[in-house]
């Protein structure tokens, strides 16, 4: 600690003894090799300079002699956190205002390994509903290639693209690429030449930091564009050009060697941190490792695809994992006393690395200090929009928005700023940095208070490694808010570049760890580095990796976490699991005997679909059943309950006759669906987030018929509008007391992943329904040798407490349980008679096209369909606060239908239909006794009385009720119980 304690005190004497001159931290390398940095005439008013935002320094790569230096990237300059993600999070919102929501929500984001994993990361964020994946480096067993392309000036010029799902990047919406940098464009070319020929599309955005392109790569990329027929946007914070003399290449290699050669290579290591660190093996002892509690299952970023489900778990852990930093390192409570805090009468605030404060901030979001840091909207100016007769725009010169953090004291967020050039390092100045060398303040302040100067607040690096960019970013953010003025936080990352370390004000890059690489890369070994660390005065480093790279490479003598605690007082180390996804497996069977084994079933039909089998277009639903439309089912709705409740039928051996709404009702089922269609849009989407989230990225939905089905189509519009995604829809039968349809499951598990299947059904009432189906998929296992199935259903509603998937535990209307047929496609409720469906059939329905003229199927899922955009926010905070909730089933219907049974002399929970779906059904399709109504009961109830005064059935209020309502099957039914008006008796 006394090291790190002397780097601070010698950080604070410089800025106490710097004059106000200030130095480009490109400006060494300006000099020497005449590199120079012109800003774009054309950039939007208000928007960062290019030297705020870029320093120079000289690359160890015989591609490219320099090397553009983010100071709001996070990855060679230490930075605050939320000033890195303010600036992608604003870029992401540019885009997303430069789409509109509708393409928005369709496009994918697509960043670049490893600089711009982060960066790219934080660009979906801004888009709001847009998935995120980046390139890779790191095979990963098991997963299919999606993709890649060549990198050409890059160190390591190989990518990879891994997604989980591998129709993530198949969709027709616009994808957005984002690069740290847009320097020739050879990059990006590569990428969408090597996409558009697997996955055509018609719009790509690019989104850099700089826009650093010569005229001749802008007209390069204009060409590619109008040659593929596709549009191609720009949207960048600034742009300029590179002017690169002749021969740069050479001298910035010879330059590179002189230097080493004058001063040694600059690789610092754990002997090296003198002035009271304790060599390798102390330093090893002081690192903590931290129990983050990361989330099960939760990707630890976008190197397989995330999702804003992700990001909302992500988002719900972070300050539980901050505090869990925070105890492990001790930190909140100031530092304690040593020479920075004893001999130095002042705190450095705002130190930053190469650079500080200076550019201009956007957005409104409050810094670390409390304040709105803003500056003016950038505008859309320039021509730079590539595209195939299609005009457009160079949407540059954006100010930082987002979370922008400020200065720990008040002073204003810190990047980008000229250091003082009398400032320098103990080497002196122009040498290569070793193990030491101050990293510049920003700029002199105020002193403080005397008790801040007594404990002045610790200096906290969160320090990412390699591509794993996002989630230490984001926990460094989460412990800046955990802490607040008690810290000062930075980021940034390990990286695979070579870069010169030099100890000049002017060069950006002013020191450089060196260790061995600890995720035993494809590639082989190799050097791996953290830069501007070594001078930075950080009290604490939180290193995170993922367990890839937790290796004893890491803990070794010469391993990163040895050099870290050289320099600084506490380490701790953070592991987060590195995600390993679900292999998308063929369907397989498993043979036991041969009674087991399934029979081979030829010429079993496809599904059946509309418009030749219901009224749904044919892509929103596919029927696994056969058409009964012929066969004569119905019954009176008296002869039907009778034949249930004396045994001498099944309800699905025939049908009821189909209701006929007056007009009065269809008025009301009108008046109810203007009401809640953004209701039942909200828990559409809730659940639909929700199932992609937690069961799959491409699931396959497989409504029960039929209640299930109009909730499947909107799940599936929800899918397609919200994320692009054309996700698989079948309609199937399940029959209490008689199970699943065995046939349609073996057709499923034929042609899709058992895994991926989710049933949907409409709302649960006691739960009977999901009882029902885990047992039928557990009797399906273990007699046909089938598993993989889960019995989690999704639900619109689930008022009863049966299902841990679901859009909402109220009890509420769904208009679709109004109607019969005439919202469900003209579908009948589905039969299963063993005269009509033999035994390698699927289970039967009829097609009432004669009702075609009543049908209200499509007017009800395009006016829910119609709310999807007014709803989108509100879904991702019900989704956010719904991942991180306790959802365990009660079975609190279950409970409460036992007692209503019992005190009404009931004595059998199937006459119990509870909730407001399964009343309305009671009404149209049984012998009603009674109704049970909630005090209190509004609107939502305005139908199930209109039916019951239609039927003579009375309505009781009732307190108490987990429902709205429960509608009650006469109990002691005959035939002579309804009179010729249909009305029911009064209780016996």
């Amino acid at each position: 600690m006394a090291h790190a304690a002397t780097e601070r005190a010698e950080a604070v004497r410089a800025e106490k003894e710097s004059d106000t001159v200030s130095v480009w931290t490109g400006s060494w390398v300006a000099e020497r090799l005449g590199v120079a940095l012109a800003a774009d005439e054309t950039g939007a008013p208000g928007a960062p300079r290019l030297e705020d935002l870029l320093g120079l320094a000289l690359r160890r790569n015989p591609k490219r002699a320099h090397l553009l230096v983010s100071n709001v990237l996070g990855k060679h300059v230490p930075q605050h956190p939320s000033v890195v993600y303010g600036a992608g999070r604003g870029l992401g919102e540019r885009v997303r205002e430069l789409l509109g929501e509708a393409d928005a929500a369709r496009a994918v984001v697509l960043g670049y390994a490893e600089t711009a994993t982060g960066l790219g990361h934080a660009v979906a964020d801004g888009l709001g509903l847009s998935p995120y994946l980046h390139s890779t480096r790191r095979p990963v067993a098991g997963v299919a290639q999606a993709g890649g392309f060549e990198e050409s000036h890059s160190h390591a010029t190989s990518h990879l693209l891994l997604p989980e799902d591998p129709e993530l990047l198949a969709g027709t919406g616009p994808l957005v690429l984002v690069d740290d940098e847009f320097s020739t464009g050879n990059t990006v070319l590569n990428t969408i030449r090597a996409l558009h020929a697997r996955y055509p599309r018609e719009r790509y955005v690019i989104v850099a930091l700089a826009d650093m392109r010569a005229p001749s790569d802008r007209a390069r990329l204009d060409a590619f564009a109008r040659e593929i027929g596709a549009c191609v946007d720009l949207v960048s914070l600034a742009s300029g050009t590179v002017t690169l003399p002749d021969g740069v290449l050479e001298k910035g290699q010879e330059l590179v060697a002189v230097h080493e050669a004058d001063h040694g290579v600059p690789e610092s290591s754990a002997a090296d941190g003198a002035d009271g660190a304790d060599g390798a093996d102390g330093a090893a002892g002081r690192v903590v490792r931290i129990d983050l509690g990361w989330p099960e299952g939760l990707p630890d970023g976008g190197r397989h695809g995330f999702r804003p489900e992700h990001r909302a778990r992500l988002e719900t852990a972070l300050p539980a994992m901050a505090d869990r930093i925070a105890e492990a390192l001790a930190l909140g409570a100031g530092t304690p006393p040593g020479p920075a805090a004893d001999a130095v009468g002042e705190t450095p605030s705002g130190m930053t690395g190469p650079g500080g404060s200076g550019a201009v901030l956007s957005g409104g979001a409050p810094g670390a200090d409390g304040s709105g840091l803003h500056a003016p909207a950038s505008a859309v100016s320039g021509a730079d929009r590539a595209g195939s007769g299609v005009s457009g725009s160079d949407v540059s010169g954006a100010v930082l928005s987002g979370p922008a953090a400020s200065a720990a004291d008040g002073s204003g967020p810190a990047f980008g700023r000229r250091t003082p050039a009398s400032s320098s390092g103990p080497q002196g100045r122009g040498t290569p940095a070793r193990a030491s060398g101050p990293l510049m303040p920003t700029q002199a302040t105020a002193p403080p208070s005397r008790s801040a100067a007594r404990r002045p607040p610790p200096r906290v690096l969160v320090l990412g490694c390699e591509e794993l960019m996002y989630t230490p970013l984001r926990l460094g953010m989460a412990l800046q808010e955990r802490l607040g003025d008690g810290a000062e936080i930075r980021f940034s990352t390990t990286t695979r570049s070579p870069v010169l370390a030099v100890d000049d004000p002017g060069y950006a890059i002013r020191s450089r760890l060196v260790f061995p690489a600890h995720d035993d890369p494809a590639d082989g070994p190799g050097d791996r580095y953290a830069y501007n660390v070594v001078g930075g005065g950080f009290d604490a480093v939180v290193a995170v990796v993922d367990s890839t790279a937790d290796t004893p490479g890491l803990h070794a003598p010469d391993g990163l976490l040895s050099q870290l605690a050289a320099h600084a007082g506490r380490v701790g180390l953070a592991v987060v699991p590195a995600y390993e996804p679900r292999p998308r497996r063929p369907f397989h069977i498993r043979r036991t005997t041969t009674e087991s084994a399934p029979m081979p079933v030829p010429g079993r039909p496809e599904p059946l679909r509309g418009p030749a089998f219901s009224s749904y277009p044919a892509e929103d639903v596919g029927w696994l059943l056969q058409d009964l439309s012929d066969a004569e089912l119905e019954a009176p709705t008296e002869e039907r309950e009778e034949a249930i409740q004396s045994g001498g039928a099944h309800y699905a051996e025939s049908l009821p006759v189909e209701y006929q709404p007056s007009a009065q009702y269809q008025r009301l089922f009108r008046d109810a669906l203007d009401a809640s269609a953004a209701r039942i849009a909200r828990a559409v989407g809730t659940v639909t987030e929700t199932v992609l989230a937690e069961r799959s990225p491409r699931p396959v939905l497989v409504s029960l018929a039929r209640a299930g089905t109009p909730v499947g189509v909107l799940m599936r519009r929800w899918a397609q509008h919200r994320h692009g995604l054309d996700l698989p829809h079948y309609a199937v039968s399940i029959v209490r007391g008689r199970g699943i349809d065995a046939n349609a499951l073996r057709w499923l598990a034929r042609h899709h992943d058992p895994a991926d299947v989710v049933f949907v059904d409409g709302w649960t009432g006691k739960g009977a329904i999901t009882r029902e189906l885990a047992a039928a998929l557990a009797e399906f296992a273990e007699s046909h040798g089938v598993s993989g199935f889960s019995p989690d259903i999704a639900v619109l509603a689930d008022p009863g407490g049966c299902v841990r998937t679901y859009g909402t535990r109220e009890d509420f209307l769904i208009p679709s349980a109004c109607l019969n047929s005439t919202v469900s496609g003209l579908i009948s409720r589905t039969v299963l008679r063993s005269d009509l469906v033999g035994p390698h059939d699927f289970h039967g329905a009829k097609f009432y096209r004669e009702l075609a003229a009543d049908d209200v199927s499509g007017l009800f899922t395009q006016t829910v369909a119609a709310r999807f955009g007014e709803v989108a926010e509100t879904v991702a905070t019900d989704v956010k606060e719904l991942l991180a909730a306790d959802r365990e089933p009660t079975w609190e219907g279950w409970a409460a239908v036992e007692r209503i049974s019992e005190e009404y002399g009931i004595h059998d929970v199937n006459l119990v239909k509870p909730g407001v779906g399964e009343t309305t059904r009671v009404l149209l399709r049984r012998v009603p006794w009674k109704i049970l109504a909630q005090r209190g009961a509004g609107d939502d109830l305005a139908h199930i009385r209109l039916l019951a005064a239609q039927r003579g059935v009375p309505v009781e209020e009732a307190d108490g009720l987990p429902y709205s309502c429960v509608g009650l099957i006469h109990p002691r039914y005959t035939r002579g119980a309804t009179g010729a008006d249909g009305k029911a008796v009064t209780a016996p």
